[in-house]
């Protein structure tokens, strides 16, 4: 399995358990909130390469 693929079942499965244990609202939340605490804790010339990135892959 490629490395991507392992990150996108291991969020799965941690969606899963959080539905479980937490109010669906609550899940989404921390689902929705850590990646963009993460995007935002980054500097601007971090976040700015990590655009130029993202629309290189986009235009393939």
């Amino acid at each position: 399995m490629s490395k991507n693929i392992k990150i996108a079942a291991g969020g799965v499965a941690a969606g899963l358990l959080l539905l479980i244990w937490l109010p669906w609202w609550a899940a989404l939340l921390i689902v929705l909130g850590v990646p963009a605490a993460a995007y935002l804790a980054l500097d601007p010339a971090q976040r700015r390469r990590l655009r130029r990135v993202s629309r290189k892959e986009l235009g393939r």
